[in-house]
């Protein structure tokens, strides 16, 4: 059993619904490798859980597994609302989405995020930044305003299959990521640790 594999025993059983998410996007959907997964989505159900939050925002949707999980912690009357710009995905969150009877908790965005972003007038507890990778200095900026003081900030990929943390690697969206990582390392601002849970994710506390 590799790691992964491991990660993901430990971790308990899938529900039904995430699992036929799973099995959805990987035959219907291109590079399903984009999707959280059990593990990942398990830790950011935890943490959901954990901060209890009122309002959630998310960039970068994808078939709709993080939002599932995040939501998971969202108080009675809470609200996530997830921000798609490929609209040929959105059918396949929404059916799930209802599945897993939240289509009352979730509000599906599709656009450029950037636009959205200026749109929104609400104060998050929890931004989950996982999107366009080049973009993700801008997101950030888009955001901050909008979460509340004491709010959390993640960001997945940060890691990026290791190529952040080797300055050999020069290609672009390494060279992004990792402006934008040394951005955040020195925005005194937030409070920050990394969780190396699968390409690494920057959990951020605004100040």
């Amino acid at each position: 059993m590799d790691v992964q594999a491991y990660v993901h025993y430990l971790s308990g059983e899938e529900n039904d619904v995430l699992k036929g998410l799973y099995r959805q996007t990987h035959l219907r959907v291109p590079y399903p490798e984009m999707m959280s997964g059990h593990g990942q989505g398990r830790l950011l159900a935890m943490f959901s859980h954990m901060i209890r939050p009122d309002r959630i925002l998310e960039i970068g949707t994808f078939t709709g597994y993080s939002a599932i999980c995040l939501a998971e912690g969202l108080l009675p009357r809470g609200k996530l609302y997830t921000i798609e710009q490929n609209e040929e995905l959105t059918d396949i969150a929404a059916f799930f989405f209802e599945k897993a009877g939240l289509s009352g908790k979730i509000v599906q965005l599709t656009g450029d995020a950037l636009v959205v972003i200026s749109e929104l007038n609400e104060k998050f507890d929890i931004v989950f930044i996982d999107a366009a990778k080049k973009r993700y200095l801008d997101y950030y900026h888009a955001v901050f305003s909008k979460v509340r003081e004491g709010g959390y900030i993640l960001i997945d990929n940060i890691l990026w299959y290791g190529k952040t943390a080797n300055t050999a690697v020069t290609d672009a969206t390494t060279e992004s990521l990792r402006e934008f990582n040394d951005f955040v390392r020195n925005d005194d601002r937030v409070e920050r640790a990394v969780v190396q849970n699968r390409d690494g994710i920057f959990i951020l506390r605004k100040k």
